[in-house]
């Protein structure tokens, strides 16, 4: 799959981010993934971003504006053999949306397959509340807090530097599509990187919940960022395909 490259703002993206036990989480990842561990932990996290003026590059769109949409992706740090070198990013299993042009776009226009939610967003000052829940009742997202200082001191990361740097690297997602074994790449890239830490008051995920996926004890919630304002491009990366213990790029 090759699309075009979207440009647009991102207008808030919170990152609510898990460390959990790698043993568990590599359960959870497709060759060729492994996953990227900090400090003896592997990070899974929540990606909640409300993205405006979102178009074609170079595309003359109506009235001289993009669309905008409300967006979660569940996200798992990650590492994999590539022709020698070990490359980063993050693989992300599954895709909501409220835009049923995303939904209907999803592997064409948009990677990977956006399944339509709804979502209930709160935002006055310095505090954030966004609330997720699929049509197809299987994921859903509570998430609320404000603006802090800094990270909690049970942290992986020893300093907001440190984890916006962890993130900023995982910039590479790959996306689960209908096909097994390839997945659809994307690269963010932002024209700044700014991120600022949120003190949550409230993080629920029926993903990281599921005791059957993650057994009592093999996740915590680690911490949460917030970036605002930021131009930004979406970029085609070459998809993967593994089968039969091979990884290939497909251009």
């Amino acid at each position: 799959m090759r699309i075009p490259v979207i440009q647009g703002v991102i207008d808030r993206r919170i990152l609510a981010n898990f460390r959990v036990d790698p043993a568990v989480m590599r359960g959870h990842l497709p060759a060729p993934f492994r996953p990227k561990v900090v400090n003896g932990s592997a990070i899974g996290g929540i990606c909640l971003i409300r993205l405006t003026n979102l178009r074609p590059k170079h595309f003359p769109f109506p009235c001289g504006t993009g669309f905008r949409s409300e967006n979660a992706a569940h996200r798992i740090a990650v590492e994999w053999d590539d022709e020698g070198q070990v490359r980063e990013g993050v693989y992300i299993p599954r895709r909501d949306t409220d835009s049923r042009i995303m939904s209907a776009a999803g592997g064409s226009l948009f990677p990977g397959i956006h399944h339509l939610a709804t979502f209930t967003v709160d935002e006055k000052d310095d505090h954030y509340s966004v609330m997720a829940e699929s049509m197809d009742g299987k994921m859903r997202v509570r998430t609320s807090g404000r603006i802090a200082k800094g990270l909690p001191s049970s942290s992986v990361f020893s300093s907001v530097s440190e984890a916006s740097d962890f993130f900023e690297r995982g910039s590479l997602g790959y996306s689960a599509t209908e096909k097994s074994g390839r997945f659809d790449g994307l690269e963010l890239c932002c024209d700044t990187w700014n991120v600022e830490p949120l003190a949550m008051e409230t993080v629920d995920s029926s993903y990281f919940e599921d005791e059957s996926q993650f057994p009592k004890g093999s996740v915590e919630f680690d911490c949460a960022l917030l970036m605002r304002g930021i131009e930004h491009e979406w970029k085609a990366r070459e998809d993967l395909c593994c089968s039969f213990g091979t990884t290939q790029s497909v251009k």
